[in-house]
């Protein structure tokens, strides 16, 4: 299953959704969504969030068991500093180990002071290279302590994020070549919105790539698309989400078709979303779908 996912990866197209866990004990109800859909025709691979923006939410790992179980397909799973030292980290690794998850995205995970859980204070250790380090050891057979374990872990394959735009493209280069020479295989941006903005992102990864060829390393990207449908989405992205460039034309579009009713409101960013989405997969078919688990969007972009 994994070997396939690298060989995608590498040498094919690679098509991932993600799933967010909800603020609930139950996780089977995305997955019978997921199923209606028949979304896992559709897709490579999975991925599940871990409590984003510091909200509680069900647990990553248990999720992605579930979903790789049900559709035999590989599940990334999101792994945030924020809420685990390093004991916890690898704990989380040790056991998810013996049951198959091991693609993991290292998240340094937002900031404690925005949870929903009242005077949350926030681990972070060390930012995501820690994480990435202790999976390197992990596939080293030792721990992060750099004591042999008992049993060699099944090798893990770690995943990175990195930021869709900046007004310096150099701080973004430098950002992933960090996290190339802390051993991840697929660094996953955030939303692009523009074919420019995903060729410049395409050029840094080539540049990124070649500064650490010497190491003997090298990641894939995988460009983000998160599908706009509302204007008040466009202008929240735009004005308080940093490294996310929402073009102006985007907005324009979505405004004149908000003053024509929701209908049409959605029409025109799902046709936007969707013309990005097949223009990106002729550039560089390798791209992950993020929908906040509104699935049939997600069916409406992939079909």
């Amino acid at each position: 299953m994994f070997n396939k996912l690298l060989d995608k990866l590498k040498h094919g197209t690679f098509i991932s959704l993600e799933t967010t866990p909800g603020h609930s004990p139950l996780f089977s109800p995305t997955i019978e969504k997921i199923a209606s859909l028949e979304l896992d025709k559709y897709v490579d691979a999975f991925s599940t969030t871990d409590n984003p923006l510091a909200k509680l939410k069900y647990n990553s790992l248990f999720a992605a068991k579930m979903l790789q179980d049900r559709f035999n397909k590989p599940v990334i799973a999101t792994m945030s500093m924020r809420d685990r030292n390093k004991i916890a980290l690898q704990s989380d690794l040790l056991g998810a180990n013996e049951v198959d998850i091991r693609t993991i995205l290292a998240l340094t995970g937002d900031p404690a002071t925005i949870s929903d859980q009242p005077h949350t204070k926030g681990v972070f250790e060390a930012d995501s290279s820690m994480l990435l380090d202790i999976i390197a050891c992990f596939n080293s057979g030792i721990d992060y302590a750099g004591k042999p374990l008992t049993h060699k872990p099944q090798e893990i394959f770690p995943f990175a994020v990195v930021n869709a735009y900046s007004k310096n493209p150099k701080t973004l280069q430098k950002k992933m070549q960090k996290k190339i020479k802390h051993g991840a295989c697929g660094i996953i941006t955030q939303p692009v919105y523009d074919l420019e903005n995903a060729k410049r992102l395409l050029e840094l990864k080539e540049a990124a790539n070649k500064e650490c060829s010497s190491e003997g390393r090298e990641a894939e990207l995988i460009l983000g698309i998160f599908p706009i449908t509302k204007l008040r989405t466009a202008q929240f992205l735009a004005t308080h989400v940093p490294g996310i460039n929402v073009p102006n034309s985007w907005i324009e579009a979505l405004r004149s078709a908000n003053e024509k009713g929701s209908e049409e409101e959605y029409k025109v960013g799902l046709e936007l979303s969707k013309n990005l989405f097949d223009e990106i997969k002729d550039l560089h078919p390798k791209i992950h779908l993020m929908t906040a688990n509104q699935f049939q969007i997600a069916k409406d972009i992939l079909v």
